[in-house]
């Protein structure tokens, strides 16, 4: 018994790739190689089944077969063909077929038919009904056939030896000789292939040969069902191309027939008169239809208003009541709103106009009636129609605001944008944007925080009252304000431009209320507050005030608010330009700033320089009467000055903050504001870290005036605090201490017994520092503020140029005196030069070896002056002052040597003496080499009395030799001295003869030849 069918899927699998098999295939291919193997097998068995049935006995050895096996397999190989076996007999008991029919070959009806196939006994057919009767039995048979096969099938894929499967495989690695044997191993019985030789039996052929039969004739079926089916698919498309190309053909009728339709209605747009005989036809035509429509639309509004607006002035005038406007504020909505408005103030203008005089009796002729309505005929009932309007107007203006504050607090947007189109009809919507603004929770909270003081801790206060130390920025309670107001606006411009059909408006009136209320209010106390600390707290909250709200300012504008993401509009942004220069403008009109800041620098200098000038002015109390003649400007100044600080400590206006930061920079204590003030040498004593202080001050003023009030009054604003600082920084604090070096310098020319002390000179470099960082700073600083405007240029050069002129000229004055004084004690020491020093007798040869005592003290002297010109002054004032030093000190040695006879020995004393001299000079730091020194080679004796500022150059280090050149003119012998002055023309030859008479042999032989020659 066949196993039991489950499913009927792999015998599908395998008939859907036979039936997708090309006819070409190689399976087809297979099917007429297959044909020539069966008839070769068939042969070959029958030939062996004969031989083993006339030959051999039954029981032969499997042996014996092994040839015809090998013989089968070789024939199977190599594909031999055979005859064709010869026509089919009809077996014992059958009667004969005349023919075979086309379902007898599909059946496979041979000689011997495959299992399960019954063998179909022909009969002739006498009518159509046993044809059809013969039919139905052939088809019962043939599907009887298909199941047997089907079960057949399923048995040898149970058992893996299906042919189906191997078909399957063959589609894709099909062999041949692994196809037949697959075939071959199905057909034979499974005792011949335990390989027991015992139980084998003769070779029978008949299986295999049903096996091929039935392979070949499905192969057969397989192969015309592939061309079957390919000829219907080429057939279908075929008719799919046909279909294809003939719907293309349509298509391109088609759309041909468009482009001309649309070609045909352009032209008749643009006006053409290619298709219509009417030149007015066309585009032109269709435009001024539609205006004309438009134009009549609008007419027909402009009725049908009219029509509503007398139905309404009726309904008032007659019945005192408005139940048609009513009707359109109630069912109209949002458009109902605006449009009741509107026709109210009509109604009302009408009725100006119509019944001006309501009191007075009119009663006006109606249809031929005089007085009657003309019915009843009573008297016309007046009715007050401007009081029955505006009462109309009054109750719809309070409804829609009350439907706007309910939309509000609901956060409809769409209900508050129809309420605020419908008010805006009333005063052009100022009472829908007062009810948003003022009843805004920012307004209401911070009303409660405006009235609370400024706080903040004493340590800020301090820091922004104290000059030196760096602002801490805007005040705390005005910096949260100013972060709120940014949040809120940015927050509230998103629901302003949902709930107004004009935003910009709305949004400009929150922020005016924004700025003129909460943040002006909170600006005055912060800079109330500052101005109670000190002048200069008030400016630096002024300062970081405007800053802060300034940049509060540039991000509304960048956000954009109403049109965010994009910049507000050019009103939104001039409107916030505006209320920023007005919350400033009182405390920048006109010179209120500018004099604020000159106040402060005038608190903060006094304070600075107040021991200064109480030192300088306690000086000049004991000066001479000289000095007094000369310093009667200054010492009123001085008297001014101080006068006027001790009535600013004592002044009621001045806070308890800013007198105690006063006399912190004054460094003073309280109690000895009321008292003499005790003062130190150092006090008087210029100071560069207090220069820089100022200045540092000055700096951060103007910084702060071109960022408060930068414009076309910069430069007078420049030029008012440039005489701010040469008044304080020139006059009373450099000018000053200049003056005392003179007076110091020119006392010490009255020195008698003492060297001079030029210790003064410790104040001339700082000076000289302090007058460079002023130059500086004005060049740099303040000169390109005032470019804008060329005449305060000019003045600003011009004063500046004659201040620094003035302080240089002292600084110079100063430096010529020292340089006097110098050489007056150098001439003094030298006075005490001996005369027998040039000419030593016999006992005293012995201290030949050293200089003279008069070289020694000039020399410790003039190196002691060197020293400390070194220490105080800085190049090139430095290389200047010992230059000068240097040319008067030649000329002093020059004409200090004419004054002695020198003998031969005691010309090695001078020349000690000059080499020192020279060696001394040598080391000092002079710079240069001017026209001087020639005419001190020459002997010029005016040299000393140039000035050190006025000299061209400096001194070269060599320019000490001549001195020992002129000692050598005492030592050297006539010859030698001969050829000395050979060739000296001039000045220079009367110079070099008054040395050589000086000689002691100048009266000898050779001596006196020498002068001859010259």
């Amino acid at each position: 018994m066949p196993p039991p069918r489950s499913k009927k899927r792999p015998v599908q699998r395998l008939r859907q790739k036979l039936r997708g098999l090309h006819p070409r295939h190689e399976l087809v291919r297979f099917v007429h190689k297959l044909k020539g193997l069966l008839h070769a097998v068939f042969v070959h068995a029958h030939a062996t089944h004969d031989s083993s049935t006339d030959q051999k006995p039954a029981s032969a050895t499997p042996a014996d077969a092994e040839p015809d096996a090998r013989d089968a397999r070789y024939a199977l190989h190599h594909h031999r063909e055979s005859p064709l076996p010869p026509p089919r007999q009809t077996p014992p008991g059958y009667q004969s077929i005349r023919c075979v029919t086309p379902s007898e070959h599909e059946e496979g009806l041979h000689d011997d038919p495959p299992p399960g196939v019954p063998y179909q006994q022909y009969f002739p057919f006498r009518s159509y009904e046993d044809l059809r009767a013969a039919e139905e039995h052939r088809y019962s048979i043939r599907e009887q056939q298909a199941i047997e096969e089907l079960r057949e099938a399923r048995r040898r894929a149970s058992s893996g030896l299906s042919y189906q499967r191997a078909l399957g495989n063959g589609c894709q690695d099909f062999i041949v000789k692994d196809f037949i044997e697959t075939l071959s191993d199905t057909a034979v019985p499974v005792s011949r292939r335990s390989g027991n030789p015992a139980r084998q039996v003769a070779f029978d052929p008949k299986p295999l040969i049903r096996t091929f039969e039935h392979a070949l004739l499905r192969l057969g079926t397989l192969s015309e069902d592939l061309e079957l089916q390919e000829n219907e698919l080429a057939g279908s498309v075929r008719r799919a191309e046909a279909q294809h190309a003939q719907k293309n053909e349509s298509l391109g009728i088609k759309l041909e027939e468009s482009i001309e339709q649309f070609n045909r209605l352009d032209n008749s747009l643009n006006g053409g008169i290619s298709d219509s005989v009417d030149s007015e036809s066309g585009g032109n035509v269709a435009v001024r239809i539609g205006e004309r429509l438009e134009e009549l639309d609008r007419q027909r509004q402009r009725a049908q208003d009219a029509k509503f607006l007398i139905q309404c002035w009726m309904e008032v005038s007659e019945r005192g009541d408005l139940s048609s406007l009513e009707d359109v504020r109630r069912l109209g909505g949002g458009d109902g709103k605006v449009r009741c408005a509107h026709i109210a103030r009509q109604l009302l203008r009408l009725s100006h106009r119509l019944d001006p005089d309501y009191g007075q009796v009119n009663v006006p002729r109606t249809n031929g009636v005089d007085g009657a309505n003309g019915q009843n005929g009573a008297p016309a009932k007046k009715h007050n129609t401007r009081e029955i309007i505006e009462k109309f107007l009054e109750m719809l203006e309070k409804d829609l605001l009350k439907q706007f504050d309910d939309f509000y607090r609901r956060q409809n947007f769409e209900g508050m944008r129809e309420c605020a189109a419908a008010l805006r009809d009333f005063n052009d919507g100022a009472s829908v944007m007062g009810l948003f603004v003022n009843q805004h929770q920012f307004f209401i909270d911070r009303s409660q925080l405006v009235t609370e003081e400024v706080a903040g801790d004493g340590e800020t206060w301090d820091r922004l009252a104290d000059p030196d130390a760096e602002p801490p920025g805007v005040e705390p309670s005005l910096q949260s304000l100013v972060d709120e107001v940014r949040l809120v606006v940015q927050e509230e411009s998103f629901i302003i431009k949902k709930a107004f059909p004009y935003a910009d408006e709305v949004l400009i009136r929150f922020l005016q209320r924004v700025f003129q209320q909460s943040i002006q209010a909170r600006l005055e106390m912060v800079l109330d507050k500052a101005n109670s600390i000190s002048s200069l707290a008030f400016l630096r909250s002024l300062q970081a005030a405007r800053s802060y709200i300034g940049s509060l300012v540039d991000d509304l504008k960048s956000h954009g608010l109403t049109e965010h993401p994009e910049p507000v509009t050019s009103h939104v942004a001039a409107m916030l330009d505006q209320q920023l220069e007005d919350l400033f403008i009182p405390y920048l009109l006109g010179s209120s700033y500018i004099e604020r800041e000159k106040k402060n620098l005038e608190e903060l200098y006094s304070s600075l320089l107040f021991k200064f000038t109480v030192y300088q002015s306690k000086r000049r109390k004991i000066a001479t009467s000289y000095l007094g003649s000369l310093s009667q400007r200054g010492r009123e100044l001085f008297a001014s000055a101080k006068d006027a600080y001790m009535e600013r400590l004592g002044s009621s206006d001045i806070s308890t903050s800013q007198r105690s930061m006063m006399l912190q920079l004054a460094g003073l204590k309280e109690a000895d504001s009321d008292k003499e003030i005790e003062v130190s040498e150092e006090d008087g004593q210029l100071s560069l870290p207090n220069a820089k202080r100022m200045l540092k001050w000055l700096a951060e003023g103007v910084g702060r005036g071109l960022e408060l009030g930068g414009g076309n009054e910069t430069p007078k604003d420049v030029q008012a605090m440039l005489g701010l600082l040469l008044s304080h920084v020139g006059e009373i604090y450099l000018e000053t201490a200049l003056d005392a070096a003179a007076e110091l310098a020119t006392s010490q020319e009255n020195v008698k017994n003492n060297p001079p002390d030029i210790s003064y000179l410790y104040s001339l470099r700082t000076a000289i520092g302090i007058l460079h960082l002023l130059q500086m700073s004005i060049n740099t600083v303040l000169l390109p503020l005032a470019a804008p405007s060329l005449i305060t240029r000019r003045e600003i050069e011009k004063t500046t140029n004659a201040t620094i002129t003035n302080l240089e000229n002292k600084i110079s004055t100063i430096l010529q005196k020292t340089i006097d004084v110098c050489l007056s004690w150098a001439a003094k020491l030298l006075q005490g030069q001996k005369k027998q020093d040039f000419r030593p007798r016999d006992e005293d040869l012995v201290s030949l070896g050293a200089e003279t005592p008069t070289c020694l003290a000039t020399t410790r002297f003039l190196d002691k002056v060197a020293t400390q010109a070194t220490a105080t002054l800085s190049q090139p004032a430095l290389g200047l002052f010992l230059s000068e030093c240097a040319l008067g000190l030649r000329s002093q040695l020059l004409d200090h040597f004419r004054r002695f006879t020198v003998s031969l020995t005691g010309g090695l004393v001078v020349s000690k003496d000059a080499t020192k001299y020279a060696e001394l000079v040598r080391g000092w730091p002079t710079s240069g080499s001017s026209s001087s020194d020639a005419s001190g080679k020459r002997g010029s004796t005016d040299s000393n009395k140039r000035n050190a500022g006025s000299s061209g150059g400096g001194f070269e280090k060599n320019g000490m030799d001549i001195l020992v050149e002129v000692a050598n003119l005492f030592v050297i012998g006539p010859e030698a001295l001969r050829e000395r002055l050979r060739g000296v023309n001039g000045a220079e030859r009367e110079a070099l003869r008054s040395f050589v008479r000086n000689r002691e042999d100048a009266s000898s032989v050779g001596v006196q030849a020498v002068l001859a020659g010259l």
